[in-house]
């Protein structure tokens, strides 16, 4: 029987990294991973609407850096960096409040996502979004799977809803897919993500999968090294 695997865990190490980046005695592990966990929760939920894709977590011995991925990053660093510094501030408060540990210098950056209709993330945000302001659901996902296959690099799409579709009594699942999605090719680029739409009747939960072609190792190195010999 075949099993369900995470897309992103599926392929770390071979196509992605870990979206945190540390190392730590045995001591220490522990702190940080709850740190990393309770600290990533309170982001997702303060930041929800600002189209975030990742929070990437990198820990070193004096130093933590939080890289905040975004399509819109003028919505979190707001005028003159009144935005960021305020997220800053809010950030070290919720490591002292929640008892975390804390480094000497702390950094916050925030990278700009140029081609969002390719990010998992902000397509299922936009989604969710669309269904939160009581659009058809069908009209919504035809219109974003549209917006994504004409988007850069993308070669496949598949959207996923389930839950009180339109309001009715019993939930059901909603299925569109565009172009190819090969779940089981390692050096497939697909990115993945979860989502949800809150509602008075209930939430209705968003999966969305893209595929950005496959990824091969690059061979300009070794040819070059060979001409040269």
């Amino acid at each position: 029987m075949s099993k369900i695997v995470h897309p992103y865990a599926h392929r770390l190490i071979i196509l992605r990294d870990w979206k945190s980046r540390w190392f730590a005695d045995p001591k220490k592990y522990c702190a940080y991973l709850k740190g990393d966990v309770l600290i990533r929760e309170y982001l997702e939920k303060k930041m929800r609407g600002m189209y975030v894709s990742t929070i990437e977590i990198e820990r070193s011995e004096k130093m933590t850096r939080f890289i905040i991925k975004t399509s819109r990053p003028g919505l979190i660093i707001g005028r003159n960096g009144e935005g960021a510094t305020r997220l800053k501030e809010d950030i070290l408060k919720k490591m002292e409040k929640l008892k975390l540990v804390k480094s000497e210098d702390f950094k916050l950056e925030i990278v700009e996502i140029t081609n969002p209709e390719a990010d998992a993330a902000i397509v299922a945000y936009m989604i969710a979004e669309g269904l939160e302001k009581r659009m058809p659901y069908r009209r919504v996902i035809k219109q974003v799977i549209e917006k994504v296959m004409t988007a850069r690099g993308v070669e496949g799409a598949r959207v996923l809803l389930s839950g009180r579709l339109g309001g009715a009594e019993i939930a059901r699942s909603e299925e569109l897919k565009r172009g190819s999605i090969p779940l089981q090719t390692f050096r497939a680029d697909i990115d993945f993500k979860r989502e949800r739409a809150i509602l008075p009747y209930g939430t209705i939960g968003v999966k969305v999968w893209i595929y950005r072609g496959k990824i091969f190792a690059d061979k300009k190195g070794v040819h070059n090294n060979a001409i040269s010999k």
